[in-house]
């Protein structure tokens, strides 16, 4: 698929992601009150961020050591992995809507900018993933390496980042 179709695709696609998941936060009520059997969802959710981590560490020390095969299915990973994370994350907020932090003291002033810069980062970085992939898969390595220097760090954080608000959420 030539870029003149694939980037405005990658564009409407990661636009109606992203659309999605805002009117789905701004729009769900707060304290899960049509929860029903998705209590487990954030600790799965958790599970699948820091899976996704894994898959990208080692993708990216894979592919420094020349490994193209053990890469390529690390980061096919890490996008499964990451799409199922996506779509956990809407089925648990649609049925239990968003749940406030609680948390007092020094940790609110860890907590919220944590929290601001993954949901901006996640936002931001989906067109990112999905070019970086598509390049791939396109077989455009030079394009697709200068493309993943600067979204393998960004996709990291958000995967490593997620976790650390689960944890500080529902485990402080």
């Amino acid at each position: 698929m030539p870029d003149r179709v694939a980037l405005p695709v990658i564009a409407v696609l990661s636009l109606v992601i992203v659309g999605a998941i805002a009117v789905l936060l701004l729009g769900a009520p707060a304290g899960g009150t049509r929860a029903t059997g998705v209590a487990a969802l954030p600790a799965v959710n958790a599970a699948l961020n820091a899976s996704s981590a894994l898959l990208l560490a080692a993708g990216y020390v894979l592919i420094r050591r020349r490994r193209i095969a053990a890469h390529r299915a690390c980061m096919l990973g890490a996008a499964g992995v990451s799409t199922a994370f996506l779509v956990s994350y809407v089925i648990y907020h649609w049925l239990a809507g968003s749940r406030p932090f609680t948390g007092q003291g020094w940790i609110r002033a860890v907590y919220f900018p944590v929290l601001i810069t993954h949901i901006v980062l996640a936002a931001g970085m989906v067109p990112f993933v999905l070019t970086t992939l598509y390049r791939a898969l396109a077989g455009d390595f030079v394009r697709h390496a200068r493309l993943a220097r600067w979204t393998l760090p960004v996709w990291l954080y958000v995967s490593v980042s997620g976790v650390a608000v689960y944890w500080m959420l529902y485990r402080w």
